[in-house]
This record gives C-alpha cells, structure tokens and sequence, in this order.
C-alpha cells in the first residue's frame, strides 16, 4: 500500500503546485487529469511487479512441493527395497522442502493478499481519474459561469457610479450658462449700439407707413370730389414718362408724426375757420 500513499501525496503537490499558480482553471483541471494518468501509469507498473513476484513465488513454491513429493516417493522405493538407509535419507531431503515449501507458501500467501489489495486499490484509482475526467466538463461550465456572473456585478457595479454622469451634466450646465452670457451680451451690445440691422428695418417700417398715408390721403380727397382720381390710383401701368418722373423725383417723403395735442389744436383752428366762412 506504500505506492499508493506515495501516489497521493505525488498527485496532491502537483495539484497544489497548480493551484498555487492561479492559472486558468480549465488548463488547471486538464493537466490535473493528465498528472493523474501518468501517476495511474506508474502505479500499474508496480502493481504488475508486484503481481509478478507473487506469480514468482507460487512458481517456487509448487516446484518446492514438488520436489518434496518426490522425496516422499523416493523414500517408500527404499523402504520396499529394503533400503533404509537410503529411505532416511529421501525423508531428510523431503523434510527440507517441505520445510521450504511451508514458508514459501506464507510468503506467496501475503503477497498474493497484498496483489489483490493494490489491484483493487488500482481499480478504484482509476474509476476516480474516469469520475474526475466526467467531472471536468461540469467544473469548467461552473467555472465560466462564475466569470460571467463576476463580470456581469463588475458592470452593474460600474453602472451604478453615477460620478461620470454628473461630471457630464456639471458640463452640460457650464456650457448653457456661458451661452447665455453670449446671448445677453449680444443683447446689450445692440440695445447700446449706433445704426443696428433692427433699426435699419424699423426705418424701413417708417418709411412704408408714410406711403401708406400719402395713398390714403389722395383717395380721401377723390371721394371728396375735391381733385381728379390721379393715375396712380388706376390700374398700375406707368409709361416710361411718369418711371421717370418718379425716378426724378426722388423717393416719397415720410410723413412725420405730430403730437397729438398739436394735431387736435390744428384741426380746431379749421373747424373754426371753416364756420367763420
């Protein structure tokens, strides 16, 4: 049994050895199975020459029973020829092989017990290597599937830091908060401004409005009877003379805005200058 008890303790440094090394799991287990069958290698061979000397030993002891069977018949020839100094002698000689062959059979007997010790203990050996290799597949699924949950909490760990996110946002602000620094600056500079683009269009409104009241005014005055509806009030057909004219002319005048108290004073002086006549 003392090659087992090596055996093992061989086999457990090596996966020791292994373990203490951290290396992949799956190149772990296999080369943990390759350790046992070479170590299950070596434990056949002593197991064979420990079945060979027992085999050597019956073959001793069936020759030493032999030989003391014949010793045995030796000495009865004598004794029937009356020979019995011959026969004593037979009997010495087949006294020292029984001798032999009694503790020969000892012998055989406890190596035969020990052969089939090791040969059980080596059939158990092996059915543990073919347990272990059924096993491995089943470890190494176990295995992966550990790494997948690790690598799965390391995510949701990762997702669960907000840090980045609000570094994002705390940016996202700065840049909204500068651009509407932009925004208001841009809106002093105009209102503080000279001749502006909004001013520009205002005057521009300005002077579309006068045109409108110059318009106004001659229709009023065509339903007043007081002038002739003038041509521009026609359908809008300019001769070249009057495209001319107009260029001549120059742009209408704008038409300026008078208070409103001075406008009513104006139309009461007409009012009563209108009656006096």
């Amino acid at each position: 049994m003392g090659i087992f008890t090596k055996l093992s303790s061989v086999i457990r440094s090596n996966i020791n050895d292994l373990i203490s090394r951290a290396e992949d799991p799956e190149k772990m287990l296999n080369q943990i199975i390759l350790d046992m069958r070479d170590q299950l290698a070596k434990a056949k061979r002593e197991v064979a020459a420990a079945i060979a000397d027992e085999r050597k030993l019956k073959a001793q002891l069936e020759q030493e029973v032999s030989q003391q069977r014949d010793w045995q018949h030796r000495a009865m020839l004598a004794v029937t020829e009356d020979r019995d100094d011959l026969a004593k002698q037979a009997l010495l000689r087949q006294k020292e092989y029984a001798e032999r062959a009694a503790a020969l059979q000892k012998a055989w007997s406890a190596q035969a017990s020990e052969s089939e010790k090791l040969k059980g203990s080596l059939r158990q050996l092996n059915d543990k290597i073919e347990e272990a290799k059924r096993k491995r597949n089943l470890l190494i699924s176990k295995q992966k599937r550990a790494q997948a949950q690790r690598r799965i909490h390391e995510t949701m760990s990762g997702l669960s830091d907000t840090s980045a996110f609000e570094a994002f946002n705390r940016m996202a602000d700065k840049v909204e908060a500068e651009e509407r620094r932009s925004v208001a600056q841009a809106e002093v500079n105009a209102e503080l401004g000279g001749d502006t683009l909004e001013s520009e269009f205002l005057r521009l409104e300005g002077g579309l409005v006068g045109t409108d009241v110059e318009d106004q005014l001659l229709v009023l005055k065509t339903e007043m009877g007081l002038i002739e509806a003038p041509a521009e009030l026609e359908p809008k057909q300019l001769e070249a003379g009057d495209a001319g004219k107009n260029a001549s002319e120059g742009e209408v005048h704008e038409v300026e805005s008078i208070p409103e108290a001075e406008l009513l004073s104006a139309f009461d002086k007409l009012e009563k200058s209108a009656e006096e006549g």
